[in-house]
């Protein structure tokens, strides 16, 4: 079903004509402009395509349904995320991903501040996000579970901002690099990834390529920096006594 958001009178009633869709049956939003919350717990079978810029928390609480932006997207995306799926084709706004516990994220772009701020594993799910371009300041802070890959394909120097993985505690950081930021702080572990690490993370880097229509090769034939905790006490070196 098409739908048009200049048809409707504001973000609510756009929502309410997208939840009203059967389960099944594709969705798909033109000239969107700034509607918030589009997607908010979507189920399983739910496939939305948007045409422009989602507003903010689109995609919060996905369980399970698919949501592709063909355009750029604001702040919160996947907020809370349970499930599912997200593939954005442009660039997304600060934190992505807040609290991400499942699903998978892909951005063909850059992204904000604070992307995969608190993510987590929870039981049996363990939520990925992936990132074609750079990454703004504090990526992965508070991290607790989870998978992030930044692939640096916009070819800016820093392909993470300043306070990356600040507060991380569990999950892992892989960054498309030739040399370890002198910038990370010090209480993670920055280490060039194995052969088989990088065997351990192909899959997704293959499924950000064929959905982007870029030559896989060329992307994973590259050097790459893993990040992870190396403390139990990832917060030491905040404090004025440790």
């Amino acid at each position: 079903m098409k739908l048009n958001a200049k048809n409707y009178a504001d973000y609510k009633a756009l929502n309410e004509a997208v939840r009203a869709v059967p389960i099944g049956e594709a969705v798909e939003i033109d000239a969107c402009c700034g509607e918030r919350y589009i997607g908010v717990g979507a189920e399983k079978g739910k496939n939305i395509v948007i045409n422009g810029i989602p507003g903010n928390a689109m995609g919060a609480y996905l369980d399970g349904g698919t949501i592709s932006v063909h355009g750029n997207a604001q702040d919160a995306t996947g907020d809370t995320m349970n499930d599912g799926q997200i593939v954005i084709y442009g660039n997304c706004g600060d934190a992505v991903g807040y609290g991400m516990r499942g699903g998978k994220i892909f951005i063909r772009g850059n992204t904000g501040y604070r992307s995969g701020i608190h993510m987590k594993a929870y039981q049996n799910k363990s939520p990925v996000l992936v990132v074609g371009g750079s990454a703004g300041s504090f990526l992965g802070e508070y991290q607790a579970g989870g998978l992030i890959i930044v692939l640096g394909l916009n070819n800016d120097k820093n392909k993470v901002g300043y306070g990356c993985a600040t507060g991380m505690h569990g999950g892992c950081i892989y960054i498309r690099c030739d040399e370890i930021p002198d910038y990370l702080p010090q209480q993670i572990s920055a280490i060039p990834a194995t052969e088989d690490e990088l065997n351990g993370i192909k899959h997704h880097i293959r499924e950000f390529a064929e959905k982007f229509g870029l030559d896989f090769n060329a992307v994973i034939n590259h050097s790459f920096l893993k990040l992870t905790p190396n403390s139990h006490s990832p917060y030491r070196m905040m404090y004025t006594h440790n």
